[in-house]
């Protein structure tokens, strides 16, 4: 409740300073800030040895968590999108300030910041008193892929020492044990990432033993920023590889989010029109 009282008020404050935010918004806002409030959950507490990890039984509700989404502009601001468009409350941890305006017009939350820094990662932690989920799409590049491994590991440690309940990691078809799946040339290109990408996994499943946070890990294949086409789906085969577009990965991934079914599984993700050959697999379906 100390939450959203808190940011009810940054909101109100928010609307005073901002000429693109309607006074309509800001009462909705209020009311519905009113209505989590009374509706909300009692948490189930599992005790760690820092702070208790929250997590609630059953699926999640989207206009009654908050979540902290960390990336750039692609799949996490389509994330952030469709998250705020449920009623969630979303702040955003990216580099840059490219999307503030867009990020605050809804009413989320943005903090300018690098998750390789500790003082930034503490920031966009600190800036909810509580989250119900963090995930994180952050990545780097062949030449440059530390933000795969360490980026995301801070995150992760930072994430599980809040009490966060659950921590979605999107990586990539080809990391860990989905090594085999995409072609040859295409693993090779992107080897140094996908190590990296291995760390974080592993560190992520090590972390969820130890503290009882959830975790789900969303593998995406080739990804593309044509709109959703609403053919993709989820598979637990290591084996499959394929398009997809981002749009269609973030509903993916707020549906791992809000599910406990997804709890604790890695997940390939993939258009099933745009495969690389066309084997049989089971989705699953969350």
């Amino acid at each position: 409740t100390t939450r959203r009282r808190d940011a009810t008020a940054h909101r109100s404050r928010t609307a005073l300073t901002m000429s693109t935010v309607a006074v309509s918004s800001v009462v909705a806002v209020a009311a519905r800030a009113r209505a989590m409030k009374s509706a909300r959950k009692a948490p189930i507490a599992i005790q760690t040895s820092r702070r208790a990890i929250v997590a609630r039984a059953g699926d999640l509700e989207p206009d009654n968590i908050s979540v902290l989404v960390c990336g750039g502009n692609g799949v996490a601001m389509d994330v952030f999108r469709q998250l705020t468009e449920k009623g969630t409350w979303a702040t955003v941890l990216q580099r840059h300030e490219t999307n503030r305006k867009e990020i605050e017009s809804v009413g989320g939350f943005l903090v300018k910041g690098d998750a390789l820094n500790a003082k930034d990662v503490e920031k966009a932690m600190n800036q909810s008193d509580e989250y119900d989920a963090v995930v994180s799409t952050i990545g780097g590049t062949p030449a440059e892929p530390r933000a795969d491994s360490e980026a995301n590991i801070a995150l992760i440690d930072a994430a599980a020492a809040k009490g966060v309940g659950k921590f979605v990691l999107v990586t990539s078809i080809g990391t860990g044990d989905s090594a085999d799946a995409p072609p040859p040339n295409v693993f090779d290109a992107l080897k140094p990432v996908l190590i990296e990408k291995a760390k974080a996994e592993e560190h992520l499943k090590a972390v969820s033993a130890k503290t009882g946070m959830a975790y789900v890990i969303v593998r995406p294949g080739g990804l593309k920023s044509e709109p959703a086409t609403g053919t993709a789906v989820l598979t637990e085969d290591k084996s499959i590889c394929g398009a997809i577009h981002r749009e269609d990965v973030a509903d993916l991934v707020i549906k791992c989010v809000l599910k406990e079914k997804a709890n604790g599984k890695v997940l390939s993700c993939v258009d099933k029109a745009q495969l690389f050959d066309q084997p049989d697999f089971t989705p699953f379906e969350v």
